[in-house]
């Protein structure tokens, strides 16, 4: 007897239903292993055999090099697909070919196609996702598609795949109740994607780090390509300049952090197709789009998902680099698993205020609970019910003097941009 499809075609009304069913694959956690994506890639007939591919792993700064890589490539002519996470404000913007998102109706066509399997096999929100990321590049066949991995590396569903370049940034502290309490497991668990004869290229990374990606590359027998060193950085409102391999370049993407994601991303150009010309890779880097990365969002005010402690130290010192003699008023909101003594660290010292409030729907800690936490370390802040209350307090203080911080999570985008009634791009990225 056959069984039903839990997830039948459903009429474009209905798409916010199927949508909740398909983040309820929440409820089975981070599964760690590749065994339930293998099985849900065999029932659609292994969609990623065949696609060239190129996938990136790191802590920081995976979105925007795989933003950078992807604009170059397009400008390059190529038909590229883009699969990145969390999103912003639709769910959509983790698929992306050429830009634009996954529609509606491609999500129902393949939740119809692969739901009784996911069901059966009680696949994650992860991996029915990333399942969906390759089976949409297959169908809409892709010359090049950017796979960037979850938390990990060696278990994480992504890793499936095996790509025709590997890519590496910064690998630092984050999620460690996952990965591992210290950096050296950590950085094992991000090697694992590297595959056997597969090209590897780095960013600058610690000694530690550095030592484990060597010598895991040795026994893969992977040509590893670190970048070379970048200098003559300029971070400007609307741009960063930087110097790389004795050439110029210049980024649409703000901070020292993002040149030295620029470079890992021209690198990796090279690395992947060396006939693409310098001018093409420029063009791509002045054109890439990335919300959410020390985003301009009004008068002397940014906004950034940055959530850990590198992230934070990367927009704190961006801000002061654009504005080296003002304050800095912050709003900041945080989730539950987070570091705090290590994100203090980076924070102590550089906010005139702090205000500190919480995401709509309680996904992140509540605004008490994160207040006594910063309180109990020694971190003076103010407590704000809402975001929207919180860009108002924001708003009037660095009306006087000061730059204005919206930072913490990619829980707040949807309350952020809402409330300064700025229209977020629902169609090329």
């Amino acid at each position: 007897m056959e069984k039903s499809n839990p997830y039948p075609i459903l009429t474009s009304p209905e798409f916010e239903s199927l949508l909740e069913s398909l983040f309820n694959l929440q409820r089975f956690g981070i599964k760690l292993g590749l065994e339930h994506t293998f099985s849900l890639l065999d029932t659609i007939e292994n969609p990623h055999n065949g696609l060239t591919l190129i996938h990136i792993a790191g802590t920081n700064g995976k979105g925007s090099t795989s933003a950078m890589i992807s604009s170059i490539l397009r400008e390059s002519g190529k038909k590229v697909g883009l699969y990145t996470s969390p999103h912003l404000i639709r769910f959509n913007e983790r698929i992306r070919v050429n830009g634009i998102p996954i529609s509606n109706n491609e999500i129902i066509s393949f939740m119809e196609k692969a739901g009784e399997s996911i069901s059966r096999i009680e696949s994650t929100f992860f991996e029915a996702t990333s399942v969906m990321a390759l089976d949409y590049f297959k169908n809409k066949n892709v010359d090049v598609a950017i796979i960037e991995t979850g938390l990990g590396g060696r278990l994480d569903s992504t890793n499936v795949i095996i790509p025709a370049l590997t890519v590496m940034t910064p690998i630092s502290m984050d999620h460690m109740d996952i990965l591992g309490e210290n950096l050296e497991k950590i950085a094992h668990e991000k090697a694992g994607i590297l595959k056997k004869g597969i090209p590897l290229v780095i960013a600058n990374q610690t000694k530690i780090a550095q030592s484990i990606l060597q010598r895991k590359a040795d026994q893969l027998q992977v040509e590893l390509f670190q970048i070379e060193k970048v200098s003559q950085i300029l971070v400007r409102e609307s741009r960063t300049e930087f110097l790389f391999k004795n050439k110029k370049y210049r980024t649409s993407l703000l901070g020292e952090h993002q040149a030295h994601n620029a470079a890992l991303a021209v690198e990796s150009i090279h690395q992947f197709d060396a006939s693409i010309d310098e001018r093409v890779i420029q063009k791509g880097l002045t054109k890439v789009l990335w919300p959410g990365r020390i985003q301009p969002v009004g008068e002397r005010l940014y906004f950034d998902v940055a959530h850990n402690e590198d992230g934070i130290e990367s927009l704190i010192n961006t801000i002061k680099a654009i504005y080296p003699n003002d304050p800095i008023i912050g709003l900041f909101c945080l989730k539950g698993d987070k570091e705090f003594s290590r994100l203090i660290q980076k924070m102590e010292g550089q906010f005139d205020s702090l205000y500190v409030t919480t995401d709509q729907n309680d996904l992140l800690l509540g605004v008490e609970d994160l207040s006594e936490k910063l309180n109990n370390l020694g971190f003076k802040n103010e407590p704000i019910l809402s975001v929207t209350h919180g860009l108002k307090k924001l708003k009037e203080k660095i009306n006087t003097k000061g730059v204005g911080l919206i930072f913490g999570s990619h829980y707040i985008a949807e309350e952020v941009y809402r409330a300064l009634e700025i229209p977020f791009d629902k169609s090329i990225i």
